[in-house]
């Protein structure tokens, strides 16, 4: 088992005060998980309301899997064009 996680550092140059922030997150955030089936949230950066963190995980049976999915989030992210991702750190976690 191989569990991903993602932490993205996003700018929201639309977003001019913290309840359009949380507007455009809710939406990004419910895309995310319908779409690809994996947890998300913002973790980071609350208070800015130009600025995000979010972390992404995904547990999988196959690293490979993991991969082609939290690549296909990042893709995903960029382009719906709503926020620019200025940081990605990834890990993986081996059980």
């Amino acid at each position: 088992m191989v569990v991903g996680i993602l932490t993205l550092k996003l700018y929201l140059g639309e977003a001019n005060s913290l309840k359009e922030k949380r507007r455009v997150l809710k939406s990004l955030l419910d895309k995310l998980k319908a779409r690809f089936n994996i947890s998300a949230a913002e973790v980071g950066t609350q208070d800015a309301w130009r600025f995000s963190t979010i972390g992404i995980a995904l547990v999988s049976n196959d690293g490979v899997h993991k991969e082609r999915t939290l690549t296909a989030v990042i893709n995903f992210i960029e382009k719906l064009g709503r926020v620019e991702i200025i940081e990605v750190r990834s890990e993986e976690i081996y059980l």
